[in-house]
């Protein structure tokens, strides 16, 4: 009896929060996982070709609860939960259908394989597929450019 009931109440459980604010990525006491491999050598967006699938979107029912990061969710800070990308990865997502594309900051681990990107409502609202739910991106990373003054 004790192990179905444990096993619906993991089944119910609350979703982990999908975002934070940026400048919130503090890591909580005891620390996190690694994000990748000890024995990865580099960090792994580095050779990253980028991808493509569905989005989704998450907002009000995880406001201000804890993201993998530490941080705190905010349902309208361009964040994101991905599956392995390193916290604080800056990820250009275009919704493929409108052209619509924002940068956000992976902020949250995605435990879901049947969406590559979870954004916050923030970002959805950006991208435009709020009324829809779910879209189909593109995923890149994004290296800023610095120019010069010259």
């Amino acid at each position: 009896m004790l192990p179905v009931l444990l096993a619906c109440l993991l089944l119910n459980a609350p979703r982990q929060a999908h975002a934070a604010q940026p400048d919130d990525l503090t890591t909580p006491a005891g620390g996190i996982a690694a994000d990748f491999p000890a024995d990865a050598g580099s960090d792994p967006s580095e050779d990253w070709p980028g991808e493509s699938g569905v989005a989704s979107f998450y907002g009000r029912a995880h406001q201000g609860k804890r993201t993998a990061a530490g941080g705190r969710f905010d349902q309208m800070a361009l964040t994101a939960a991905h599956p392995w990308l390193p916290f604080g990865t800056k990820v250009l997502v275009t919704v493929e259908r409108t052209g619509r594309a924002v940068v956000v900051t992976i902020t949250d681990r995605l435990p879901s394989g049947r969406r590559i990107i979870d954004v916050s409502l923030g970002t959805a609202r950006a991208l435009g597929f709020v009324g829809q739910g779910l879209a189909e991106v593109s995923l890149e990373l994004f290296t800023p450019v610095a120019f010069s003054s010259r």
